[in-house]
């Protein structure tokens, strides 16, 4: 029985993921714990160090343009929504999307999948020039070269968060994309504590109705935002080609699994608001399931200018072959 090493976040529906058969191999899954889990993402598309690793689709969609030997599977562990994962500060007078031109705005990395989702809204939707505004940053891409020229990096050590409060940036994201963390990804980073609302230089959200904003986009575009997938070496599926087909239906088996014991995601709340907004299922697997999403995060990213203008257009090139029915 081969071994696949494998590092995923800790979600429900990844948990206990039966062993792939193909007619080549049997595999064993053997789970190897980062935490967080984004801190295996630069190991993985730096030096393969993983046989199976969840990934940032971005980190993805600008390793493969880089010819690093990763495939994926069409598995999307984490979905979320991003209009409220803006911020401004106290003091900043922003009140409309495009008053964030001519400013300052905080995020991780500016390859970071939240900032590239929330980019494309305020382009499509609002009209927003984001080559007008400066994107402030404290972390690495986990590759590097892509960045535009309004792009500028900490170099003091301060935290998104500090120079949120001092007004030295107008706005950020929250969380692990922006105030919820201070440097690159390492253990107890998300303990970083946030202000609350209740302190008198508190953020203020940049869309106060976040989620029915969400849901309408949604409705109107197909577009959920999708947070991870399952990236494989690529010389593994070369060696079993079945490989891919095979670990895809190893994980919609885990997810039915689950779901079979908790159908309302009540062990992931999150989840279970994200199915209440999308009217199904809050995370879903497979191409098809997903092509507005896929297509959109291509259309954002080459915008953006992390990937070439010639980069494929089709969804189920991004995947290695394989039979992926929607799970």
């Amino acid at each position: 029985m081969e071994k696949l090493s494998t590092v995923l976040g800790d979600y429900a529906h990844a948990r206990d993921i039966p062993a792939p058969v193909t007619d080549a191999a049997m595999y064993a899954v053997k789970e190897i714990e980062v935490r967080p889990v984004i801190g295996a993402y630069r190991r993985m598309i730096r030096a393969l160090e993983f046989d199976v690793c969840e990934l940032a689709p971005v980190s993805y969609l600008m390793a493969r343009q880089a010819g690093i030997p990763l495939t994926a599977i069409p598995v999307f562990l984490n979905r979320r929504f991003h209009h409220g994962d803006i911020q401004c500060g106290a003091r900043s007078g922003i009140r409309v999307p495009r008053d964030l031109e001519s400013r300052r705005v905080g995020v991780r990395a500016y390859s970071v999948s939240t900032g590239v989702w929330a980019r494309g809204v305020l382009t499509e939707e609002y009209g927003v020039d984001i080559g007008k505004i400066t994107w402030v940053v404290d972390d690495d891409d986990h590759i590097e070269g892509r960045v535009p020229p309004n792009v500028e990096r900490v170099t003091d050590g301060r935290s998104l968060g500090e120079l949120l409060r001092a007004g030295e940036i107008d706005a950020a994201f929250t969380g692990n994309a922006g105030t919820g963390r201070a440097g690159a990804p390492r253990s107890g980073w998300t303990a970083t504590a946030e202000p609350r609302a209740s302190d008198g230089d508190a953020p203020y959200p940049l869309f106060p109705e976040a989620d029915s904003l969400a849901s309408d986009h949604h409705l109107r575009t197909g577009v959920y935002p999708l947070h991870s997938l399952i990236a494989l070496r690529a010389d593994l599926v070369a060696r079993d080609p079945s490989l891919a087909t095979a670990l895809y239906a190893a994980f919609a088996e885990a997810k039915r699994r689950q779901l079979a014991i908790d159908p309302d995601w009540t062990e992931l709340p999150r989840f279970a608001r994200q199915a209440a907004q999308t009217g199904g299922d809050p995370v879903p697997y497979g191409v098809a399931a997903n092509e507005p999403s896929l297509a959109a995060l291509v259309r954002y990213s080459r915008d953006q200018g992390l990937l070439d203008a010639d980069f494929p257009d089709d969804p189920r090139a991004l995947f290695a072959d394989g039979d992926y029915p929607d799970a």
